[in-house]
Parts: structure tokens; C-alpha cells; sequence
């Protein structure tokens, strides 16, 4: 999936604004390219795990399906962990056609962004494309 450099910046901004929480969201794209990174409400409201708000959710999936887009991503932050995918994170992911990106805080000088696909449980992580 392609993303330019703004879009990776807003992920990191989010995750860092929502400290000391996890935050997440999700990325509407179209024909494998991120469009547009709409924050989410974490109804977890844990610095451990993330659940993405279920009206929020549909709040987003509207407007990404009225424009005609795809659930191209769900990203989330690991506020002291590596970029990997926990076994939590593993079981929720339940979209096999989008890619899972995890920001990692725990060296806050350097965030480190990461993206995997997650089908059937088994964890492969996949290249960002990253422009301008």
C-alpha cells in the first residue's frame, strides 16, 4: 500500500496525542493507495490494547464507502512495545483484505511504523510505500 509522508506523519501525530493511551483509526484507499487517515475513538481508553468504537466504526465506514473508497488499513499505537502485533492484536484483526499498521512510541525520538497482514492469525509483515 502507498502512502505519502503526510499521511505516515498524521499516524505518528495521532498516536502521540492520545498518550498515554493507544490510539487508532483506520485508512480509506483506493486501487492501493491511502487516500485519507481518519482518526478513531479508542473505547479501551488503555495504554495496553485498542478497540476502535463501534459507532465511530460505522461513523467511518460510511463515509469511506460513500466515497466509494476501501478499509485500506487499521493502525493503531504500541505506546511502549516494539511495532509487532501482540496476540491481541492478532485476534482482533478480522478484516483480511486491509493491512494492519502498528506506531510504535517506545522510543519517542523515533517512532517506528510498521505494517503486517494478519489472515487467519498468521502475522507477515508487508513493505510501506512511502512518497513525498
Amino acid at each position: 500500500m502507498r502512502f505519502t509522508r503526510s499521511q505516515i506523519d498524521e499516524m505518528v501525530a495521532h498516536a502521540r496525542d492520545d498518550l498515554p493511551n493507544e490510539c487508532c483509526g483506520v485508512v480509506a484507499s483506493r486501487d492501493g493507495a491511502a487516500e485519507v487517515v481518519h482518526r478513531a475513538v479508542n473505547a479501551a481508553a488503555s495504554p495496553l490494547r485498542y478497540e476502535i468504537d463501534s459507532k465511530d466504526f460505522l461513523r467511518i465506514y460510511n463515509l469511506i464507502d460513500d466515497a466509494g473508497q476501501d478499509v485500506g488499513a487499521i493502525y493503531h499505537s504500541h505506546t511502549r512495545s516494539a511495532a509487532y502485533p501482540s496476540q491481541t492484536d492478532i485476534n482482533l484483526a478480522l478484516w483480511p483484505d486491509a493491512i494492519y499498521i502498528i506506531v510504535s512510541l517506545a522510543n519517542a525520538e523515533a517512532p517506528d511504523v510498521k505494517a503486517f497482514s494478519i489472515v487467519d492469525r498468521k502475522v507477515e509483515e508487508v513493505p510501506l510505500e512511502i512518497s513525498g
